[in-house]
């Protein structure tokens, strides 16, 4: 018997380890760029919801309550210009633990081939290793063909980089998977943090029509709403697909807490929030950009999303020292993928005390 541990890759930010000691010996402390956590308070109509909902004795439904799927339906037709039905929606603890499990609870498992980003979020390679698949690091259609893929990871906007995929390239995407009967899964959790570019949901009838076959959406609550420790997102999209995994995590237990559901549809349904964290985050973005590209650093992509995706050219480890040596943590393009072994990924998620920080030290000599 083998852990299913010692199957999965090393935690990659354990890595980081050498590289955050240096930044913590820096005189006025260390500026932490790197995982990219929310850091600003959680709303106060969020935390009222969530005292409200605390008497909360029972065991939760594992679909959500009527009215946690209702605030998601109108999400999505308000924010993504979706029509989802109640039944083709679930939520989920959290975003990664979806991504983790859902090969799984889609019933892949050996010999099925997982197609995620080339620069990916860590996370969909490890899901398809846990369900025993193989997987395949590729943008192009072709290869996922040629491969024989039963699943295809989209991630737009990206983390890493912050690119965007237009609506006629996730219709292409969504027309061949159809043809092939290939599932198409989208991680949209930075939908709403669009810059230079507007999103576009594979659940927008401009890609997928008037029917949901054969796709899937999933989004959190962690950014848009700063709520990474309520642990809340959820999936939706083909009633077809969504209602068997609500099968399978009956029987595995997997149930939001009611007083996070609560404060979700607390969440949900107010968009000012959202709009005054933006702000917050435009501001620390174009600090940011300015000062790492006087000191070097070119800005790729990045057009949407909590992240700056910057290259001097030059092994990422190499950037990625340089930035401890000022006291900054960043993130090492290369736990991300091969091709990003020349990239640092810097997060917008700091103080604003600390960002300002950061700019002085980025500043030239």
């Amino acid at each position: 018997m083998t852990p299913l541990a010692e199957r999965l890759p090393e935690f990659p930010w354990d890595r980081l380890a050498p590289f955050a000691e240096i930044a913590r010996s820096h005189t006025d402390g260390v500026i932490d760029l790197s995982i990219g956590t929310p850091v600003d308070p959680v709303p106060d109509l969020i935390q009222a919801a969530l005292v409200q909902g605390a008497n909360a004795p029972g065991y939760p439904l594992t679909a959500g309550t009527m009215d946690l799927r209702a605030a998601v339906v109108a999400w999505a037709a308000r924010t993504l210009g979706a029509a989802v039905p109640l039944s083709g929606v679930l939520p989920t603890i959290g975003s990664k633990e979806l991504v983790s499990l859902l090969p799984t609870l889609l019933g892949l498992s050996r010999g099925d081939v997982v197609a995620i980003p080339e620069i990916a979020y860590p996370t969909y390679d490890v899901g398809a290793q846990i369900a025993g698949c193989t997987v395949l690091a590729s943008d192009s259609i072709a290869d996922w063909e040629r491969a024989g893929a039963a699943l295809v990871w989209l991630n737009s906007p990206s983390n890493p980089s912050g690119r965007v995929l237009g609506a006629d390239q996730l219709a292409t995407i969504v027309d061949w998977a159809r043809a092939h009967d290939v599932i198409v899964a989208s991680d949209e959790c930075y939908f709403e943090l669009g810059w230079s570019v507007q999103p576009v949901s594979i659940l927008d009838p401009a890609v997928c029509g008037d029917s949901l076959a054969g796709v899937l959406a999933v989004h959190s609550l962690s950014k848009r709403s700063n709520l990474a420790g309520y642990r809340t997102g959820f999936v939706l999209g083909d009633p077809g697909l969504v209602q068997p995994l609500l099968e399978a995590r009956k029987h595995i237990g997997l149930m939001v807490p009611a007083p996070i559901q609560a404060a979700a549809i607390a969440a949900l349904g107010d968009d000012s929030h959202v709009r005054a964290q933006r702000e917050r985050y435009q501001v620390r973005r174009d600090l940011l950009w300015t000062a790492l590209a006087s000191a070097g650093f070119a800005i790729e992509h990045s057009d949407a999303g909590l992240y700056l995706w910057a290259t001097r050219g030059e092994s990422c480890w190499d950037s990625l020292r340089w930035l401890a040596d000022h006291g900054i943590l960043a993130a090492p393009g290369e736990f991300y993928g091969a091709s990003g072994n020349q990239h640092v990924r810097v997060a917008l998620t700091a103080t604003d005390e600390r960002i300002a920080a950061a700019v002085r030290r980025l500043q030239p000599a």
